[in-house]
C-alpha cells in the first residue's frame, strides 16, 4: 500500500491513552484516506481533560516525532498548530515543529518531551523534557 504525505487536512485532535507516565496513541491517528488513497497527516493534537496544556505531535517520518507541550514560553498563552509551525495568538510568537522560537517575543524552545515508538504505538513520556 502507497501513500502520500498532506499537511492540508483538518486539523485531527485525539484524547490518547493517558498513564501516570505519559500518553499512549498509535501511528494509524496520523493517517487519513485522500480520495481514496492513505495519506499521512503531518501532525495531530492530543488534547485531553487531565492535560494543562494540548500537545502537537508532529510526523517528520515513521520512525520520528516531535512532541510539544502547546504553551507559549512568553506569558503561557495556548498555542495554535498551523502545518509545520505553532502561533501564539497573543502576540505573535511562532515555533517550529521542533519546538524553537522562530518570531518573538518568546526567545525560548518550547517544552519537548521524549518519544519512544513500540510497532504501531507512540508513548509520549510526561515526566521529563527531552
Amino acid at each position: 500500500m502507497s501513500a502520500v504525505l498532506s499537511s492540508c487536512s483538518a486539523t485531527h485532535l485525539i484524547a490518547g491513552k493517558i498513564s501516570n507516565d505519559g500518553v499512549m496513541i498509535s501511528k494509524t491517528d496520523f493517517i487519513f484516506n485522500q480520495k481514496g488513497t492513505p495519506a499521512y497527516r503531518s501532525f495531530i493534537i492530543v488534547r485531553n481533560d487531565t492535560l494543562q496544556y494540548p500537545i502537537y505531535v508532529y510526523r517528520f517520518s515513521d520512525q520520528e516525532y516531535s512532541a510539544l507541550w502547546m504553551r507559549c514560553t512568553h506569558q503561557g498563552t495556548e498555542l495554535q498548530a498551523s502545518g509545520d509551525s505553532l502561533q501564539c495568538p497573543a502576540h505573535g510568537s511562532a515555533f517550529n515543529n521542533k519546538g524553537i522560537a522562530t518570531n518573538g517575543p518568546a526567545d525560548s524552545s518550547l517544552r519537548s518531551f521524549p518519544i519512544k515508538i513500540s510497532n504501531s504505538e507512540i508513548f509520549i513520556d510526561l515526566r521529563k523534557q527531552s
